[in-house]
């Protein structure tokens, strides 16, 4: 890999880092309304990333067609608030290693889809090395306990796992990593206060106590500011098939730092899980990405919304 790939895989692999020791602070918000949760957790990552979008910024937003901002608010419903409510509902049913599996198998569905929607052949080496990663993966979590609306609500998860990268592939070119997790996350935040409103009613947010405070901190500022950062720069320079692989890092991340709170431990599973994850990176990561085509550049791109 040349100097472009190798930062970009950096990037990727810290942000999918970040994702995968956030869990810890997931677990704090358990009582916490789950709508109010996200409205300040996008709120406060949009006010923080304001401030370093760059110049002409606003002539940047303002140029965007209806299509790409249904395209945005399509990457926060599905991406991030829908992909977030749909783990908490399977979690509800379902141990916490079922929809993470589920997740886990991205990077094949992403390795498969960009390049038929960009009008290209899936890259086999990329497609390989998914294939390990999602082992590698499956290996790290095994499975756990499961009913009809765990698996479905899993599924759920999965599909917002892979539109938060595809839906970002046509609108990262014209605003740009930075500008784009701005966005998304503003977005998100008034969706969130939609959906609380409506569902939740004057319940949907509260006071958070010092605890969840911190909590939403940590997910604001590092996970979202410095993760959807990390992650679109990364994006940006190898690509979303090679960025996605990088995904099977969040279950080898939470694996790793689940001991250090006492809520999991890492044996054998857990290292052969990490080692196929890791082969399954080096191998998708050989070839050279393949350059994204954006909205208008093939007549499957343009069918899309």
């Amino acid at each position: 890999m040349n100097a472009t790939t190798t930062r970009g895989a950096l990037l990727a692999a810290l942000a999918c880092v970040l994702v995968g020791g956030s869990f810890t602070a997931n677990s704090l918000l358990g009582d916490y309304p789950y709508a109010g949760g996200q409205f300040l957790r996008y709120g406060l990552a949009c006010l923080l990333l304001l401030p370093i979008v760059g110049p002409g910024a606003g002539a940047r937003v303002r140029a965007l067609t209806s299509r790409q901002w249904v395209r945005l608010a399509l990457l926060a419903a599905l991406g991030m608030v829908g992909f977030n409510l749909a783990v908490i509902a399977a979690e509800r049913t379902a141990e916490p290693a079922v929809p993470g599996v589920f997740v886990g198998c991205a990077p094949v569905v992403v390795a498969v889809l960009v390049p038929l929607l960009e009008g290209r052949r899936p890259q086999r080496v990329v497609l390989s090395g998914a294939l390990f990663v999602v082992a590698g993966a499956c290996t790290v979590q095994g499975w756990g306990r499961t009913d009809g609306t765990g698996i479905a609500f899993s599924v759920c998860a999965l599909a917002g796992e892979v539109g938060f990268a595809v839906l970002a592939v046509p609108v990262l070119r014209p605003l740009g990593p930075r500008l784009l997790s701005a966005t998304v996350c503003g977005v998100a935040a008034v969706e969130s206060a939609v959906a609380g409103a409506v569902l939740d009613g004057g319940a949907w947010l509260r006071r958070p106590d010092a605890t969840e405070t911190a909590a939403l901190l940590w997910q604001a500022a590092i996970v979202t500011v410095v993760g959807f950062v990390c992650w679109y720069m990364g994006m940006q320079r190898i690509g979303a098939e090679r960025a996605t692989l990088f995904s099977g890092l969040i279950p080898v991340a939470a694996a790793c730092t689940a001991p250090l709170v006492g809520t999991g431990s890492y044996g054998v599973p857990q290292a052969v899980g990490s080692a196929l994850v890791g082969a399954g990176v080096a191998l998708g990561c050989r070839t050279r990405p393949s350059p994204p085509r954006y909205e208008g550049s093939s007549p499957l791109v343009r069918k899309q919304v």
